[in-house]
């Protein structure tokens, strides 16, 4: 389902959810069912779709369904074999980059012209995968097999192993396939990409449908009446329709207002983040930031204006903002969607004398409201059409002016001290990755709105 929302389309998605009581009565671990299955999912459907999909939004599901204690068994061995009932190149790409596995046997998914899948596959029979194995191992065995009595293939293996693990649901319920935590991820997980924020199974895929007529009315409204009332106003109408919003520190803002200029350096979650902001403070703040698609630019009740990247023509712009009254400024771009902040970019402190510091942050449970592969256009409809979405936003206190480049300050230091700052009250780790980092490795490009890194983290 997530390869046919994600990499194919709401159709394709949808006539994959009125195929589940067919699936249903063959066995949904069935060749017959997982053959129709990769047909509705697949056909037509272009490879680099299926790369995409498998690279940035895969691995976060895997990841939140591993079980610990037959990944920790699997940890402690050399060279491992991977056999899935699933099409290869659905799980190669996260077998071998998380969990460092040497060779996977899977079903070969069939390509047209080199482009695009035909639905069909090959290799995936009991007897095409025993011939794969006794090919490999041949006289030999491995020490150990992890099964799962479930998948009717791994009785396979069991030929070909000295030991055998396995595992199944009595197990899960006693504990021993406990969830992993994401402190024992194989690798951390900063980056991915999607739309969708919830696990598509049957029954929530059919929620999300039955909700996507309402969902859409409900985001323009939302919108709309956003953009068209007072601020104050804001506040009520985002709490009818669903909107949880936590506001902090506003108070000690607005009594720190009069003193001059302010550089609000944020955390930065979504490009709805200014409007938040300004509903927040109950007061329209300019805001520079980059990649402002043009229906973001449409839909801000605030001054919004693009930076481009060239240092000098940015730093006057910000100048010229900062003489004509409060600043925000978003110093990683649009940050991952996991518990990191970003490296934050030196060139508001060397600007800017008085800072306060904003921490953002935005949770969904439905669709997520940023995207670096998709329309970026579609950001703040996508995010509006959750049904109850989170947004926090905490005004922390004024940096020192002796903490500033004013007070002898290089702004590196400056940015990664108020990066901290935000990183600690958000509960979020820090890392030394940047915006151009995300955009490389889930979009391919440097993040130019169109209309793996193994996660250096810094120190705590």
């Amino acid at each position: 389902m997530l390869v046919a929302f994600e990499g194919g389309s709401l159709l394709r998605a949808f006539l994959l959810l009125l195929l589940s009581p067919l699936l249903w009565v063959l066995g949904k671990q069935s060749e017959a069912a997982m053959r129709v299955m990769v047909f509705v999912t697949f056909c037509g459907l272009r490879t680099r779709d299926l790369d995409l999909v498998s690279r940035v939004v895969l691995p976060k599901f895997y990841l939140e369904n591993l079980h610990l204690q037959p990944y920790q068994l699997l940890a402690a061995t050399g060279k491992r074999v991977v056999l899935t009932a699933m099409p290869r190149l659905m799980v190669e790409g996260f077998l071998k980059e998380y969990l460092g596995a040497n060779e996977v046997v899977g079903a070969e998914l069939q390509v047209v012209r080199g482009r695009f899948f035909t639905g069909l596959v090959s290799g995936s029979t009991p007897s095409a995968k025993q011939k794969v194995l006794k090919d490999r191992f041949g006289e030999a065995k491995a020490d150990v097999a992890i099964v799962s009595p479930s998948n009717l293939h791994d009785h396979l293996f069991i030929t070909y192993s000295k030991e055998i693990y396995v595992v199944n649901k009595e197990d899960a319920a006693a504990g021993i396939g406990t969830e992993m935590p994401r402190s024992k991820y194989p690798k951390p997980l900063i980056f991915h990409d999607g739309r969708l924020a919830l696990l598509p199974t049957p029954t929530a895929t059919l929620a999300l449908f039955m909700w996507m007529p309402l969902a859409v009315p409900l985001s323009i409204t939302r919108i709309l009446m956003g953009v068209t009332f007072p601020y104050k106003v804001v506040i009520f109408i985002a709490a009818a329709t669903g909107i949880r919003f936590k506001v902090g520190g506003v108070e000690d803002d607005n009594r720190r207002r009069g003193a001059g200029a302010e550089c609000s350096s944020k955390g930065h979650r979504t490009l709805l983040d200014p409007v938040m902001l300004c509903t927040g403070l109950q007061r329209p703040v300019t805001t520079v930031t980059y990649s402002l698609s043009r229906m973001s630019e449409l839909l801000a009740p605030m001054k919004t204006v693009r930076l481009t990247r060239d240092r000098e023509r940015d730093a006057a712009t910000m100048r010229r903002l900062l003489r004509e009254g409060d600043l925000a400024v978003c110093p990683e771009g649009t940050t991952c969607r996991e518990p990191y902040l970003l490296r934050f970019s030196p060139l508001f402190a060397e600007l800017a004398e008085d800072i306060v510091p904003v921490a953002l942050d935005a949770r969904v449970g439905m669709f997520y409201g940023t995207t670096a592969s998709g329309h970026k256009w579609l950001d703040p409809v996508v995010f509006m059409m959750d049904p109850l979405p989170v947004y926090q936003v905490e005004v922390l206190g004024r940096v020192p002016r002796h903490r500033t480049c004013a007070g002898g300050w290089s702004a590196a230091e400056v940015a990664n001290r108020i990066q901290k700052q935000l990183a600690e009250a958000l509960g979020f780790e820090r890392t030394a990755l940047t915006r151009r980092d995300k955009y490389m490795m889930l979009a391919g490009n440097e993040g130019v709105s169109r209309d793996q890194h193994d996660g250096k983290r810094l120190p705590k």
